[in-house]
């Protein structure tokens, strides 16, 4: 039970580390759109997410799959970006307008994107241990313990903004989604793949 704990401990701590920001970022522009009675629509988000990042992070820890570290922060960045400008020009526009297959097709093969590059902590994490499964599917939950933290934030901080300080919400999802384009052009930029 000691090692559920470490290993689930050590999930949500890789998601939530201010130094490793990326992942918290993708989380905020995907929830940023929403609001708090939309939660069963976030909840399915947020759950395709999981599955692509876990399915990628198990073909990944297996060996079935690798992928060079510099390209998959490349990737991770460009996939906030693109969330957050698709936010930008679409703010105002209502959540409900949205495709939900393009919507959840895309979230899903973020998620694979965002999983390679939990794949390689989780390496490091379990070293050459044989057993990774119950490993793996621990760190998974912690991984998701922490994203329903971060998507309530988000949602309550929408909330406070849009109902006390009277933000519209097409304002709330610009700023918000602006300032996350101004965070991630620089890790685009001075990424290792150039």
């Amino acid at each position: 039970m000691e090692n559920f704990w470490f290993n689930v401990d050590y999930g949500m701590n890789h998601v939530l580390d201010i130094n490793a920001y990326d992942h918290v970022l993708f989380l905020v522009v995907l929830t940023i759109p929403y609001i708090f009675k939309d939660w069963k629509r976030v909840l399915l988000l947020v759950s395709v997410f999981t599955i692509g990042h876990t399915l990628s992070l198990a073909l990944a820890a297996y060996g079935a799959i690798s992928v060079s570290a510099d390209l998959v922060e490349f990737l991770i960045a460009l996939t906030i970006l693109i969330v957050a400008l698709f936010n930008v020009f679409t703010a105002g526009k209502g959540a409900k307008n949205e495709k939900i297959g393009v919507l959840f097709i895309s979230t899903l093969f973020f998620g694979l994107v965002h999983g390679l590059g939990f794949a390689r902590e989780f390496k490091m994490f379990v070293g050459g241990s044989d057993s990774k499964l119950v490993p793996l599917l621990e760190f998974a939950l912690g991984i998701e313990i922490a994203q329903i933290i971060i998507v309530f934030v988000v949602l309550f901080l929408g909330f406070l903004f849009q109902t006390v300080f009277r933000f519209s919400k097409r304002d709330w999802i610009m700023v918000v989604s602006s300032v996350v384009v101004g965070l991630v052009i620089p890790m685009l930029l001075t990424s290792n793949i150039w």
